[in-house]
Order: structure tokens, then sequence, then C-alpha cells
């Protein structure tokens, strides 16, 4: 058990080799996102995204409509693999690619109606290691774990709920890290 009782490390679940290889594989052929709109302006985001998503899975977030792709060989890979580790089905996955220690994401939860109202998220790191803080909503106690190369973190239900977390700069990393947060989007009935 790792951190609040609800965030739960699997451990390593690729070898060095193996995560360099698929790190190099996905930056390669993963089509990037930079750019963000809300409330009706546009932003540059300090990271690089994709979605992957089976047919008919939508996901917003901060009224930010995320362009789906279609899943690629190597990430329908990882995500069997994923599942069978942490024992949880999911029909998307999103690609967070940090290209060095200046690019980040701010506090946040990932509560967004789409996940329903306890959503699992397993997410998994290749490449450069980075620090994952977390601060509880009510009390502001807050803490931080290094989450490696090939490593695989699972964010129980209650999480999102209770917890904000963040990737906060890190200058002195030069090496990219692609984070890849694996979810089950509720569909939702018209």
């Amino acid at each position: 058990m790792l951190g609040p009782e609800f965030l739960i490390a699997h451990g390593r679940i690729y070898s060095p080799q193996a995560s360099r290889a698929l790190l190099r594989r996905l930056l390669g052929e993963v089509s990037w996102q930079s750019e963000f709109v809300a409330f009706g302006r546009r932003f540059v985001l300090p990271r690089l995204q994709a979605w992957f998503a089976d047919a008919g899975v939508h996901y917003r977030y901060s009224e930010n409509m995320l362009e789906q792709q279609t899943w690629l060989e190597p990430l329908l890979a990882i995500k069997h693999k994923v599942e069978a580790q942490c024992g949880h089905q999911f029909n998307s996955v999103l690609l967070t690619y940090y290209r060095d220690g200046h690019d980040h994401v701010s506090w946040h939860a990932d509560d967004e109606r789409e996940l329903g109202e306890a959503p699992v998220i397993a997410s998994l790191s290749l490449g450069a290691s980075r620090d994952f803080h977390y601060r509880h909503k009510q009390t502001q106690l807050s803490d931080s774990v290094p989450v490696h190369d090939g490593e695989l973190l699972l964010m129980q239900p209650a999480f999102q709920q209770e917890w904000d977390h963040c990737i906060l700069p890190q200058p002195e990393l030069t090496a990219p890290r692609l984070n890849l947060t694996f979810r089950q989007v509720v569909m939702r009935r018209a």
C-alpha cells in the first residue's frame, strides 16, 4: 500500500528495455495534441496529449472534448497487460507526454461525469521518473511518491473524490516521460 489507502502501487510491469522500446514506438506513432479550449479561449498545454478509446466512447474535461484516435496495436497490448495486473477493465486511455521537466499538469481530480461516481484509473509511467503529488481536498495534507519507468499505480474509486493530484515542474529533468492513464468511461444514455 502506498500513500492514501486509495492509491496502490503495482510496481514495475515492464523491464527498462521493454519500457524504452514502447516509449520510442509510441512517441513516433501517436498524433499529439497541444491545444486546449476552455470557456471559449484557446490555450497551449504545458504537455502533449492523445486520447484513444473504444468506438463511441467520448471524454471531455474542463469543457474540452478530446479528439478520439483508434487504438494502436501496442496500446491494446499495454491495455491488456494493465487490466490483467490490476483486475479492472478499461475502454480508453489518455496519453500525456511530458517532453522534459518543464512540462507538467496542475492540481486536479479526474472526476468528470463521464467517468462515473467512483472511477478506477490505472496510471502507467514510461521514461523519466517524476513525482506524483497528491493532497486531500478537505484537510490539504499532501505528500508525493516517485513514479519510475515501467511502474503502474492504481487509483482506487474514492481517490478522485477525496484527493487532488498533479505532476509539478522539475526543470532539472531533460528526459521525457509518457504517462498512460487507463479509464472506464461510463456511457451516458441519450
